[in-house]
């Protein structure tokens, strides 16, 4: 699944650690959201469209295999 999490997090010139107490989690988890390491919980994801103000599917792209 890709993602633009860096995209939005730099329209609101937000810091990797800003976001993260935003959505309750480490800076690491956001570094790894945003370089494709790690998938977030369907929970984790609403958060974050929640914080931006956007449909996850803004945020979160799924591509099938």
């Amino acid at each position: 699944m890709k993602n633009r999490l860096k995209v939005y997090r730099a329209t609101q010139n937000m810091t990797q650690e800003e976001l993260a107490e935003k959505a309750h989690v480490t800076r690491q988890t956001i570094i790894s959201i945003e370089s494709g390491k790690y998938e977030p919980s369907i929970q984790l994801a609403f958060k974050l469209a929640k914080i931006f103000n956007v449909h996850i599917e803004d945020i979160f792209i799924y591509e099938e295999s």
